[in-house]
């Protein structure tokens, strides 16, 4: 059973179900009446590895000639928690008090038109009320989760071959983010890593190593893909990015948390 202390002001809840594979996170509890599951606070453990990191397809990405986007290369992750799903827009409410989204007829869908600058006063206003240190993934932490971790099955998409299964885009999504959790997870039983809201990471975009002639952006990584994108943007190795203070509708997050190393 999974016990979590109270935020300021909350209640302190208690969750039993589905906690061998993931709870929420230790020291956090949920607003009053939120549904857990579909708050982006529900934690997956994820144990670290080495894994090769972006691909060999061919991309233009916008890039200088003979830039290299995606080039394969070996990436180590240690142990670390990742949001089962993207960060709601019931908890973005509880937790700043306001509504920014422009589909807001969605509570329990990802708060999207926030900066990567907004979703660091998330997390600062929530570590301060729950005494953790939530963050943004890394790009390296979300490519291995979304690619399934050591269950890996090497997907194109996170958790299928085929976008529809996973994914909202832009030939399922009518044109609009969905609930999360409403498509098939991957084989960590992590949501929407596919589509449906472009994902903060926390580093600034910049070449992988094996890319000869890419280049630094002033922006931030973007990973995931979202409800406007076609199938090839949604891959788990697509990368995209965009400046700390810009707000779009496609653009959410999702948390995540160092942990110690496992004995």
């Amino acid at each position: 059973m999974c016990l979590m202390n109270t935020l300021s002001l909350f209640l302190v809840t208690l969750l039993s179900a589905g906690c061998a594979s993931s709870a929420p996170l230790r020291g956090t509890t949920l607003p009053m009446g939120m549904d857990s599951r579909r708050s982006g606070l529900e934690m997956v453990y994820v144990s670290g590895g080495r894994f090769t990191m972006g691909g060999n397809d061919a991309v233009d990405d916008g890039g200088p000639p003979g830039s290299l986007d995606e080039c394969p290369h070996e990436v180590t992750v240690g142990d670390f928690l990742i949001g089962k799903s993207e960060v709601t827009q019931d908890a973005w409410a509880e937790v700043l008090g306001h509504r920014p989204s422009y589909f807001s007829g969605c509570r329990n869908c990802p708060v999207e038109q926030v900066s990567w600058d907004d979703a660091q006063e998330f997390i600062q206003k929530l570590n301060g009320r729950s005494g953790e240190r939530y963050r943004l993934p890394s790009e390296e932490e979300w490519e291995f989760a979304a690619r399934g971790g050591l269950k890996s099955n090497n997907f194109l998409y996170a958790g299928s071959d085929n976008a529809a299964d996973v994914a909202w885009h832009d030939a399922n999504s009518e044109g609009r983010p969905h609930t999360v959790g409403a498509l098939r997870p991957n084989e960590l039983e992590l949501f929407d890593m596919s589509g449906n809201i472009s994902e903060w990471c926390e580093q600034s975009k910049k070449p992988y190593p094996c890319d000869p002639v890419g280049k630094y952006f002033d922006s931030r990584i973007l990973r995931g893909g979202s409800w406007s994108n076609r199938e090839g943007s949604v891959r788990v190795r697509d990368r995209n990015g965009r400046g700390s203070y810009v707000r779009l509708n496609t653009v959410g997050f999702r948390l995540a948390r160092s942990v110690g190393v496992k004995k």
